[in-house]
């Protein structure tokens, strides 16, 4: 039995202790001309049970809880050493070539990707044309706008998309290789190499 689960176990036999003997002091010094009725007994033995029907309801939640981090953990440590696509704005641009990626909200007329150096200078624009609604793998083969090769190094880049004259939400996903793995108050989250900290439902994509 874990901490919690004792604690937990202790304070329901606590309670009751305490609900019991405060139940049989009123029954010993009742008014004889005026006792306690069957109604107000049952009444307050129903407020007991409740009582205890939560506790062992948040017991059982908290078991499961436990259960399904312990689960995410093991998952999530099978992913060390994999690059996945998950929200973020960083690229890495290695021998020449270098992947992301785009969610799309909805399908879409075009979508327009910038690329920028560490100084912020546009380096590439990208016009991707109409793509379908969903997550859109990206190349980028390292051509800068003049033709030139860009060196190789750390970038960013943001992405736009229309329907029409209408904007339409897209998140841009970066690639990174997952270093290590840790879990906190929010969960099991994955320590991603140039995205950072990732929870496992912001992960787009495994490869």
């Amino acid at each position: 039995m874990n901490p919690t689960t004792a604690a937990s176990t202790d304070s329901t036999a606590a309670t009751q202790d305490r609900f019991m003997k405060l139940l049989v002091t009123q029954m010993k010094n009742q008014d004889p001309l005026n006792p306690l009725d069957n109604a107000q007994v049952t009444s307050q033995l129903a407020q007991l049970s409740t009582v205890t029907g939560i506790d062992k309801v948040n017991t059982t939640l908290q078991s499961l809880m436990s259960s399904m981090q312990s689960g995410q953990s093991l998952q999530a440590a099978g992913m060390i050493g994999h690059s996945v696509l998950a929200p973020g704005s960083g690229l890495e641009l290695a021998s020449g070539k270098s992947v992301f990626g785009v969610d799309l909200a909805s399908a879409v007329d075009k979508v327009a990707v910038t690329i920028k150096d560490a100084a912020g200078n546009t380096v590439r624009k990208m016009d991707l044309g109409s793509q379908p609604a969903g997550m859109q793998p990206l190349v980028w083969d390292g051509t800068t706008d003049t033709g030139a090769a860009a060196a190789d190094g750390q970038y960013t880049f943001a992405v736009s998309a229309v329907a029409g004259s209408a904007p339409v939400a897209a998140t841009a996903l970066a690639l990174g290789q997952v270093l290590s793995v840790s879990t906190g108050a929010q969960g099991v989250s994955l320590n991603v190499r140039n995205i950072g900290s990732v929870v496992m439902a912001d992960i787009r994509q495994i490869l």
